[in-house]
């Protein structure tokens, strides 16, 4: 599993300015499989996007997003196993 991490790095006027195609993306991702949970850090500095895969298919997915296309993020890509679980979520252990 894959904690993607997304740092803005431009004004919130420019990030906004990518919401739609960035949602589009992400939809994308669910549909595919490969997202498991996304959302907004708080303070809003960036998003968290939780992942399945192999890491060079993540990797090249988040280059793909418009967010770093445009150049309004930044992408750190942190690896994990899921060694526990609360009930429900077994699928995510490795």
């Amino acid at each position: 599993m894959f904690v993607l991490t997304l740092t803005y790095v431009a004004p919130l006027v420019a990030v906004d300015a990518e919401m739609d195609a960035h949602v589009a993306w992400l939809k994308q991702g669910f549909a595919a499989g490969v997202f498991v949970a996304a959302g907004r850090q708080i303070p809003r500095t960036g998003g968290i996007i939780l992942a399945l895969g192999e890491r060079a298919l993540i990797e090249e997915l988040v280059k793909t997003d418009p967010f770093a296309t445009a150049g309004v993020a930044t992408y750190a890509v942190t690896e994990f196993r899921a060694t526990m679980v609360g009930d429900g979520y077994e699928g995510l252990q490795a």
